[in-house]
């Protein structure tokens, strides 16, 4: 595989990452293997593993893959989300990544994590709370890089400008998500990310499995993620009209679907990786197949012909959208002020 830089911090990263969610207790069970499908990652060329603390026990089914091949990895892990019922093991205070690091550290068997990265905003806490904590990290050499994850722009511009007024270290990273199906990122995420010499790590470059050409209209559309979790976007119907007008650019380009959909999310000068995050090792090695697929300027004006550049068709229901967006009391007045006289 090629290198691409991550971001201006000099690290060196494959165009394809590799996920590892669903590798252990909230996707495939098998440790032994969630091992070999990591390791196949490794020997496959992928240099980047990416998990996180939340994602039942994908840090330990990691930490025993990468045993002996530590310095082989770049390896990325992220913290926010509940671990347990205590009200205080969540979120990102000082208090609680401070705890958070040494867990994942335990986990993954290593004395130091190359990219430690803020899962979600969190409005309960001050960014400089945050980005003081994780400045201590880099410094105590714990933490290589500092990095966040679904950031609206305005959160990256105020956290980049907390850094150079307060003198702590910047987030050199941001995940977003972002696939054919979901552009909106391309507006602004993209272009921010860039002015500020960020590396991106997109996440479901497959929209969740819908790009993979097995959810079609008119179908159950039944599968491991949407049966386990209740998630609606693989019923779409907007969405999988979309995905029938890829599916015949695929057949007619000679590109399987899921070799398209990476290929045209690496395709973009803001983004240096996409984390493909395979349950079997059969989705790994179709993710492996198509590391040589390259995207003419034609088949990527016809993608967007589909989807406009810059819009997305509905949206994954595990992407976050803020308290502004998920609060109905943020965005309703108070009934008696709803009117104007």
């Amino acid at each position: 595989m090629q290198y691409r830089t991550l971001g201006r911090t000099g690290i060196k990263v494959t165009p394809y990452a590799l996920g590892a969610m669903m590798l252990g207790s909230l996707g495939n069970p098998d440790r032994a293997e969630g091992i070999r499908i990591i390791h196949r990652a490794l020997d496959g060329g992928i240099n980047v593993i990416d998990t996180a603390d939340r994602y039942g026990d994908s840090e330990e089914v990691v930490g025993e893959a990468i045993a002996g091949r530590r310095d082989e990895v770049v390896l990325a892990t992220k913290f926010w989300g509940p671990v347990d019922d205590d009200i205080n093991h969540r979120g990102a205070s000082r208090r609680w990544i401070m705890q958070a690091v040494e867990r994942s550290l335990r986990n993954l068997r290593t004395d130091h994590i190359d990219l430690y990265q803020l899962h979600r905003p969190d409005p309960d806490t001050d960014i400089d709370e945050t980005l003081s904590a994780l400045t201590d990290l880099v410094r105590q050499g714990k933490v290589r890089a500092i990095g966040s994850s679904s950031m609206r722009g305005s959160e990256i511009v105020e956290a980049q400008w907390m850094s150079e007024r307060r003198g702590f270290e910047r987030f050199r990273t941001e995940q977003p998500n972002y696939s054919i199906l979901d552009r909106e990122i391309e507006r602004e995420i993209l272009p921010v990310a860039q002015r500020y010499g960020m590396g991106t790590l997109v996440y479901s470059p497959l929209a969740g499995g819908t790009l993979t050409g097995r959810y079609r209209a008119g179908g159950e559309n039944d599968n491991f993620r949407s049966t386990r979790t209740g998630m609606r976007h693989f019923r779409d119907e907007r969405r999988l009209a979309a995905v029938e007008q890829l599916i015949d650019l695929s057949d007619e380009v000679g590109v399987k679907l899921t070799h398209l959909a990476m290929a045209f999310v690496i395709a973009h000068p803001g983004v240096t990786s996409a984390i493909a995050g395979p349950r079997t090792m059969e989705q790994l090695e179709d993710t492996l197949a198509g590391v040589d697929v390259s995207l003419s300027d034609e088949v990527l004006d016809r993608i967007d012909a589909i989807v406009p550049p810059g819009e997305s068709i509905g949206a994954m229901d595990m992407v976050y959208r803020g308290p502004e967006v998920a609060d109905a009391a943020l965005r309703r007045r108070p009934v008696a002020a709803r009117s104007a006289a």
